[in-house]
Formats: structure tokens, C-alpha cells, sequence
């Protein structure tokens, strides 16, 4: 996807998470995120709409002390859902308004102000699935966006240890993890090559090569995308594994995001 596109993929996804939780009880867990309700859930997810359009507003370029930010939260948890409704405006007129090719520090690889509306909107989109699973729905999710997902994620994941502290713990004697969508069509777009150092950990630059990695995961755009965050079981049939499994052990108990 086109940096230009996530905005409005940001509302799309605020809109479907809000017709997914509207008509029903905040009060259902949600399974995919521990202890949560989803009444939880839609608080957070606001919370992170408001934060995320506060740094942009003010483009940042130093790390931020502090995550508080004025939610202006409804009293009772009904009014959660046009809450979050109206930050997603918010956070679109900010866009708007906003360069967001501009240099602006950010926790991830790209430090423009563009990292955070693309952060924002697979932070939307992965906690409407998780709102649409915890009533027993199957979330459908674009396969173009899931591919942009699964590359955010791989691209970022590197750089977020001071949040997900295992990560720094995924490393390796140059050991090779191999991501392909069996949906994409060979153009490269739906392969990524992770690689695992002494060091630490990152997308290989050149994945498409002809080289054999030490372990493969295929599956659809939308499951792998959901299988990253956790969402789903590697050994479910939505999967084909190849390779070394004490590798993808290793990936997947450490990748938590």
C-alpha cells in the first residue's frame, strides 16, 4: 500500500471495529488479549488513536516521557464505541493536515511522521479482529493490507525491545525464517526473509534470492498477518511448516509484539 492510503485505511477500520462492538456487550472477554473485555479493548485502542494524532500533531523528535494524553473518556463504557469513532476524525484531520513525509522521530525503522498513521492503522485493524473473534466472528481482512501488515511488522519488529524485551533474545548463528503468502503472486511482494545473527535479527534485503531457509511458514496473507501477532496457532492447518521446528519455536516465543 501506498503511505497515502493508510489514513483512510485507518477510518475503514476504526468504522468496521465500531460496528463490530456497538451492538454488543462490552462486558464479553476477548481471548486474544488476556483479562480484557471489550470495553477494554475499544478503550485502548482509543487511547492509542489519541496518542499517536497528539505526536503527530506536535511531530515530535525526541522520544516522548510520557504516554498521557487527555482521552476525555466517557463515563460509561456505551460510549465507547462513538469515542473511538471520534478519534479516528480527529487522528484523519490530523493527516490531513500533516506532512507525512517529514522527518519525525519514531520507535520503528522510518523516521517520518508517515510510521505512525501506517502504526496506527495495523493497531486498529489487529484489535478489530480481535473484537470480531471474541464474538465468535471470522474477521476479514484485504489481502494487500494484510501484505503491508506482515512487512510493518517484520520491518519494526527489530527495533522494539524496549516494549517487547524477548525480542532482544532473537538471535542466532545466521539462521534463516522464511514468511510466504501462498495468495501473492511471485512478484516478491508476499516473501520475507528473516534472518538471525549473533547480533540480533532482521529482514534479509535481497528475500527473494534462491536460498533455502533454515525454516518456512506459508499460509494466506490474512492468517500469517494474524499468526505475527499471535493471534492465530502455527500448527493449525491454516499452515504449512517447513524445516526446523525448534527455530520457529524460538521465533514465535520470543516475537511477541
Amino acid at each position: 500500500m501506498h503511505p497515502a492510503q493508510h489514513g483512510a485505511a485507518v477510518v475503514a477500520e476504526t468504522a468496521a471495529f465500531v460496528a463490530t462492538v456497538k451492538a454488543a456487550d462490552l462486558s464479553t472477554p476477548v481471548p486474544s488479549c488476556p483479562g480484557w473485555t471489550l470495553a477494554d479493548l475499544t478503550r485502548h485502542t482509543g487511547h492509542v488513536h489519541r496518542w499517536f494524532t497528539e505526536l503527530l500533531r506536535q511531530r515530535v523528535q525526541q522520544p516522548p516521557t510520557s504516554r498521557n494524553v487527555d482521552l476525555r473518556l466517557p463515563e460509561n463504557s456505551d460510549g465507547y464505541p462513538d469515542w473511538l469513532t471520534d478519534g479516528a476524525a480527529q487522528a484523519a484531520e490530523v493527516f490531513a493536515a500533516a506532512d507525512l513525509d517529514a522527518p519525525m522521530w519514531a520507535w520503528g525503522l522510518d523516521q517520518h511522521a508517515r510510521f505512525w498513521v501506517r502504526r496506527m492503522l495495523f493497531e486498529t485493524l489487529v484489535h478489530r479482529a480481535d473484537a470480531e473473534r471474541a464474538l465468535g466472528l471470522t474477521p476479514h481482512i484485504d489481502r494487500d493490507l494484510a501484505v503491508d501488515g506482515i512487512d510493518e511488522f517484520l520491518t519494526n519488529l527489530p527495533f522494539a525491545a524496549f516494549f517487547a524485551p524477548l525480542t532482544a533474545e532473537l538471535r542466532g548463528l545466521d539462521r534463516t525464517i522464511r514468511f510466504r503468502c501462498t495468495d501473492v503472486d511471485g512478484d516478491g511482494s508476499g516473501d520475507w526473509l528473516i534472518g538471525l545473527r549473533p547480533d540480533g535479527f532482521g529482514l534479509v534485503a535481497d528475500s527473494t534470492a534462491p536460498r533455502t531457509a533454515d525454516a518456512t511458514v506459508t499460509g494466506t496473507a490474512a492468517d500469517l498477518l494474524l499468526l505475527l501477532y499471535g493471534r492465530l496457532d502455527r500448527e493449525s492447518d491454516a499452515f504449512h511448516l517447513l524445516g526446523d521446528p525448534d527455530l520457529l519455536a524460538h521465533w514465535f516465543s520470543h516475537s511477541a509484539f
